[in-house]
């Protein structure tokens, strides 16, 4: 994935399920295109198909379990995720935390499928911890600032330069409470690579705008 990059996490907002997460994919599909920015989209498990089938960017799966063909009703096979057309999966946010146990077998899962992973993590010391892991990038979310107004790198911008020191320079994502293009920019400028982001975008009246907006931070 080139980075830095903006991954908008759609979560199961009304906004951004159904036919709306496709609607809204494509606008972040027509934003990649009209500036060459690195954006990606994770998206619920029920609209994986139709958006990986309809846009050209990074589409990522909400969650993944460490399973394999056979029995395991109700979980996600990371084999079907890739066939699919995902390009990666989100791992361990706030709101789906797993074991360190669960985490380390979905990532080997992950990679033996040729999935990219972002793996979130609410501290620093969590961060890198989950670094020996060996995903493919670390989001720090700290809980208490997701879906606020404010965002990690306005708030405790030590915990991005925590988490970068900790982890590496090339293996940070902010997340919580980014909100736009000002936030983006204050977040590499303390070494992170990119933003995870969701209500920003996906609860706003003019997506496009936002992600614009967004998307003139990286440069």
């Amino acid at each position: 994935m080139n980075l830095p990059t903006i991954i908008v996490n759609f979560k199961i907002y009304e906004q951004a399920t159904g036919d709306s997460a496709l609607s809204l994919a494509k606008i972040h599909e027509k934003v990649a295109k009209e500036t060459g920015a690195s954006i990606g989209v994770a998206v619920s498990a029920m609209d994986l198909a139709k958006v990986c089938e309809n846009v050209d960017i990074p589409v990522f799966a909400q969650h993944i379990d460490p399973v394999k063909y056979g029995s395991g009703t109700g979980k996600i096979l990371p084999e079907q995720v890739k066939d699919l057309g995902a390009y990666g999966t989100l791992l361990n946010h706030a709101e789906f935390q797993i074991g360190d146990d669960v985490l380390k077998a979905s990532l080997e899962r992950a990679r033996e499928v040729g999935l990219y992973t972002v793996v979130c993590a609410n501290t620093p010391e969590a961060g890198a911890k989950i670094a020996g892991f060996g995903p493919d990038l670390i989001a720090v979310e700290p809980p208490e600032l997701i879906g606020g107004d404010v965002s990690v790198s306005k708030a405790e911008p030590k915990i991005v330069e925590d988490t970068v020191s900790l982890c590496g320079d090339d293996k940070v994502l902010v997340g919580a409470g980014v909100k736009n293009g000002e936030d983006v920019k204050i977040a590499l400028a303390l070494g992170a690579k990119g933003v995870l982001l969701a209500s920003g975008v996906t609860k706003s009246d003019d997506p496009y705008a936002v992600l614009m907006d967004l998307v003139g931070g990286l440069s």
